[in-house]
């Protein structure tokens, strides 16, 4: 649908706003008061479907705020697109993505739509034994707003077990996070930090969502961020590590971990400010116990070839899945028991029944969710073995960061208390930047040995069980890059050879189309597969690419992605959606993958798009000069751009 169809779509809806007389009297026009005589009023005519747009946006907004009248702001209702699509995100759409668990937030944080189908979906909060203060805040809470129904629910003291996260199921909640202490009427109550989610159906702290939407929020939302660091240190020190999210059946289930990347960005933008070495000092504190009792120990750990691999712990099918998510795989087992799909699903996940082949595909499946890529062809039925270019990359860039802030911030040594031990570690150990430097330098040699092809110009996944190199092209690859594993002769091939695999006109696509294979029945088109985009690859492809003197590559894809966000945010109402199909222009945002696209529910006017593409865009800005910011603005593609002709 174009921006004329939507627009003629929702006037109807939207203009019988009540509106000052003038706008009453001619709707085609809007009033400015004039700044040296405030009884004085112009009229000015509102031109083309994006300024309509526009100002239907802004009476719908009026409208939500509880506004009878509108004094219309002229330089909104006719800004430049890049102008105020960055506007909108810094001043209201991060605000619309924040939330926070205690009375003010709860009744929304605990709202779970992936989850309406279980026996027990009333709002739940499970809190761990190590935070008494907040399991007698929540019990209060439930008594004093009856309404919510809210249940709390203690934690086990010892290690939470797959069968533990199994017993979950039918009484899905949300998990604890970092408070403080708030001094109220002489007395302290506590009081939830706010935290941001994707968008969409999520209302819950995800891992590598919340770090691309922090970095990007650091200037304008630095208490965000800051409490964001503060709950990853939080779930590490109550969870073991930083969770997929923060909900009862992620429990045993992380996500690509970014805390490094996050805290020393944030200390370098916050320096000045006290409190930010502690934060540091805590977060790397915390980033050591997830490396040590998360990433490198078994199963995860591969003995074989010293790299890691995703592979959570748990049983069964993923709670968190449409019930008709898996049919496709259940079907066969079905008909073999006589039974429903329901009630095979039901009975594999408890139990009644023991089918090995699906035990297998399950361990694969709930590693490709904690790689964050869920799904992909590149992982069905194979990631639980795979040592990936990602997560490795991720690893690597652990081991330099804590070198790096051993070394230059904490004079090359950092006592470890006990609350940051990993089972079995002295408590109150000392770490110096030596011990990293020499992980590092081993990762990189492994990394080198087993997922580098020469050939190619590509690092590839490598399955420990095959012991073979795997051949799915993938644009993690380019991460190689961001974290720095890359010797400047890798780096050359990866961008002679390796980067046109994946380069569209609407940015990187996240593996390319023959790694994919054809899409039918007994393919789907997968959604984070070619021809689909997502905003976390961009970005670090962009910083990669800088980091080795690629600027005009690094530059060339971000417009491309830019360009193609602001299309569709000029043509379709405001739309900034989770991902993209970056093959073509027209209407790159219908993408046609399980889940649907996040980002598209919203009526009249978006009031938050997707939050890694929000921190993308805002991201991708600040690469570009004046004369490519001008030229998306009139909706120059890049080829025109570069041409001269915007």
């Amino acid at each position: 649908m174009s921006s004329a169809d939507l627009n003629a779509e929702n006037a109807g809806r939207t203009l019988d706003i009540h509106l000052t007389a003038e706008l009453e009297r001619n709707p085609g026009s809007t009033t400015q008061k004039d700044s040296s005589n405030h009884d004085a009023t112009q009229e000015i005519e509102i031109k083309g479907t994006y300024h309509l747009a526009n100002l239907l946006q802004e009476l719908f907004l009026a409208q939500k705020k509880g506004e009878e009248f509108l004094e219309v702001d002229l330089e909104k209702i006719t800004e430049d697109p890049v102008d105020r699509l960055q506007r909108l995100i810094r001043t209201s759409w991060w605000d619309n993505l924040k939330r926070n668990i205690d009375s003010s937030g709860i009744a929304v944080a605990a709202r779970d739509p992936k989850t309406l189908e279980a026996a027990d979906s009333h709002p739940r909060i499970y809190v761990p034994h190590g935070v008494p203060l907040q399991h007698a805040y929540y019990s209060k809470l439930a008594r004093e707003m009856p309404d919510i129904n809210l249940d709390v629910q203690w934690l086990p003291e010892s290690d939470i077990t797959a069968e533990f996260i199994r017993s979950l199921n039918d009484k899905p909640g949300i998990l604890a996070l970092e408070m403080e202490g708030n001094d109220s009427n002489g007395r302290k109550e506590l009081i939830g930090l706010p935290f941001v989610v994707p968008g969409g159906r999520f209302n819950e702290l995800y891992n590598w969502d919340s770090c691309f939407c922090a970095t990007s929020m650091i200037d304008t939302h630095p208490h965000v961020v800051k409490s964001i660091l503060r709950h990853f240190i939080f779930e590490i020190k109550h969870y073991g590590k930083i969770l997929n999210a923060n909900r009862s059946y992620y429990l045993g289930r992380a996500q690509p971990p970014f805390l490094t990347d996050l805290a020393l960005k944030t200390y370098n933008a916050t320096k000045h400010e006290p409190g930010s070495k502690d934060l540091l000092k805590l977060a790397i504190l915390a980033a050591m116990k997830e490396y040590y009792n998360y990433w490198m120990t078994a199963p995860r750990y591969d003995e074989g070839t010293g790299l890691t691999r995703y592979r959570p712990v748990g049983i069964g099918i993923p709670p968190e899945v449409e019930s008709t998510g898996f049919d496709h795989i259940l079907e066969p087992y079905a008909a073999k028991h006589n039974m429903t799909m329901t009630e095979i699903g039901q009975a594999y996940t408890n139990g009644k029944i023991q089918e090995p082949e699906l035990d297998t595909f399950f361990l694969h499946d709930r590693a490709l969710r904690e790689s964050g890529h869920d799904t992909s062809n590149r992982f069905v039925g194979v990631c639980a073995d795979l040592a990936t270019i990602d997560l490795n990359c991720l690893l690597y860039r652990y081991e330099m960061d804590i070198a790096e802030a051993i070394r230059t911030i904490f004079e090359d040594t950092l006592q470890v208390p006990a609350d940051f031990c990993a089972p079995g570690q002295v408590v109150d150990r000392f770490e110096s930047s030596a011990v990293w430097d020499i992980s590092a330098r081993k990762r990189k040699g492994l990394i080198d040995r087993y997922l580098w092809n020469e050939e190619k110009g590509l690092y590839f996944d490598y399955n420990s069980v095959t012991q073979k190199q795997t051949e799915y092209e993938t644009v993690t690859s380019l991460w190689a890059l961001w974290c720095g594993v890359a010797s400047p002769h890798q780096a050359a091939l990866l961008v002679e050879k390796g980067l046109p695999k994946f380069e569209c006109v609407g940015g990187l696509s996240s593996n390319t189309e023959n790694s994919r294979g054809p899409v039918n029945t007994a393919n789907p088109q997968k959604q984070w597969d070619y021809p689909n985009g997502w905003a976390p690859h961009q970005i670090l492809a962009w910083d990669g690419l800088r980091k080795y003197g690629y600027h005009e590559e690094a530059e060339r894809l971000a417009y491309r992605w830019l360009h193609m966000i602001t299309k569709v945010f000029v043509d379709y109402n405001g739309t900034v959606v989770e991902k993209y199909d970056v093959t073509q222009l027209k209407s790159p945002h219908r993408v046609g993958a399980e889940y649907g696209n996040q980002g598209l529910s919203f009526k009249y006017a978006p009031e938050e798009g997707f939050g890694w593409t929000n921190a993308s865009y805002l991201h991708g800005l600040s690469l570009l000069g004046l004369d490519a910011r001008r030229a998306l603005g009139v909706g120059a593609p890049y080829e025109v751009y570069t041409k001269g002709g915007a």
